[in-house]
């Protein structure tokens, strides 16, 4: 009789993952839960909210009866999604560090453990996604390693795994998934991918976990919490020692034997422009803290403005009257170095150096067509980075408005 599948099920506190874990159980697998601590953040009562939900998901493993684990990647955090988002702030880009965190922590660090520690077969998590894959192929699966550096665009992965959306729309998660690795991808479970989020409220009613189902749905950034953003991204210093956590602060004095002064971005006081006529309309405390496109809060003003672009060399933010201003569109973008989920470049694009696609760049907004384009293209674009395209719009369709990141996809045949 063959022993029955191990699967290494992430579990945050949170309604999703907990009823991930209960309908993995359902399929008769061996299930283990771990909850990852990957930042101390305490609330405004001094209680820190990581140690809240450990409990909350070590008591949906006493529910289930499952054994549970508990991992810190508070360091890991640190340095490849904090010090990323203070960086990419820095250079006026909009980061998402949820898209980020799950690259490295959850489907790297996250899976390492889980594959080379615990002995998973499979890992699982509460997103509302789907794979190509059947639970099946899932454990069959090898490790394989994709080559680094120059010539890894020309490495194959047979049969390789595709992301799907789930079949609820408005909570696919795909978007923050978009940067998971081939290998990380190929070996998980997404137990929720096929369901509502209604249909998994009612599950978790009818087995037990009322309490993590009376639980605030957690959104926005983990790190901020409910603080408000700007203050938080401007705050000016934060003292790290070694042993000493502070309120606002990974615990990065782990990282060195000496005390370490961490500062946030400094305050860059400028102006808001019209560009229109240049006309001054108020003042800011950094242009770093706005994203192309977004609305900007000038004091004074009834009506709304909305962020053109940001001129870094003299800190001012450009901005531009109404939602439909010909100055917030475009029809052209152009990216570093692209992830590609399932081949690497799709052969459609190295045949024909375009390929039509599906693109968004923020979570939740409708899909658009839109089309890619590979390679130097003279007079526009002669220096590219590599790996790197250029994202466009077909004739006869409608200009993108200013954004950041993006994900897309090749429409389904």
């Amino acid at each position: 009789m063959q022993a029955a599948r191990h699967v290494v099920c992430a579990l945050s506190g949170g309604v999703d993952s907990a009823v991930a874990a209960l309908l993995l159980r359902r399929r008769g697998y061996q299930v283990t839960g771990v909850f990852m601590k990957n930042w101390d953040l305490l609330d405004e009562s001094g209680v820190c909210t990581a140690d809240k939900d450990c409990e909350d998901a070590y008591r949906v493993c006493q529910i289930l009866d499952i054994p549970f684990h508990q991992v810190s990647y508070v360091k890991e955090y640190w340095n490849d999604v904090f010090s990323d988002f203070l960086n990419e702030y820095e250079k006026g880009r909009t980061p998402n560090p949820d898209i980020v965190c799950n690259k490295h922590i959850k489907f790297s660090c996250f899976f390492n453990y889980a594959v080379n520690n615990l002995g998973a077969d499979a890992v699982a998590t509460g997103h509302y996604a789907r794979t190509s894959l059947e639970d099946e192929e899932v454990f069959q699966q090898k490790h394989i390693k994709r080559p680094e550096g120059l010539f890894r665009n020309r490495f194959e992965i047979r049969n390789a795994v595709k992301l799907l959306q789930a079949a609820d729309s408005f909570k696919d998660q795909t978007f923050f998934l978009s940067q998971v690795s081939q290998d990380a991808l190929r070996r998980t479970l997404f137990p929720l991918g096929g369901l509502t989020k209604d249909f998994v409220k009612k599950i978790a009613a009818e087995n037990r976990l009322h309490h993590v189902l009376k639980k605030k749905e957690s959104m926005g950034i983990c790190f901020v919490g409910k603080r408000n953003f700007e203050n938080f991204i401007l705050q000016v210093s934060v003292l790290c020692c070694k042993g000493v956590e502070s309120r606002f602060c990974a615990g990065p004095g782990s990282i060195s034997n000496e005390a370490l002064v961490f500062q946030y971005l400094q305050p860059r006081p400028g102006k808001f422009i019209s560009i229109e006529d240049s006309e001054v309309l108020g003042t800011h405390k950094g242009w770093f803290l706005y994203t192309l496109g977004q609305r900007a809060k000038i004091g004074g003003l009834r009506e709304p403005w909305y962020v053109v672009e940001k001129d870094g060399t003299k800190g001012d933010v450009l901005v531009a009257p109404r939602t439909d201003h010909p100055a917030l569109y475009r029809d052209l973008l152009r990216t570093g170095r692209v992830h590609w989920i399932a081949e690497e470049p799709p052969a459609a694009l190295v045949r024909d150096k375009m390929m039509e696609c599906h693109f968004r760049f923020r979570h939740q907004m409708a899909l658009v067509c839109r089309v890619l384009q590979r390679g130097r293209v003279p007079g526009q674009w002669e220096n590219p980075a590599p790996g790197a395209v250029r994202l466009h719009t077909a004739e006869g369709q409608e200009q993108s408005r200013s954004g950041h990141g993006g994900l897309w996809r090749r429409p389904q045949r």
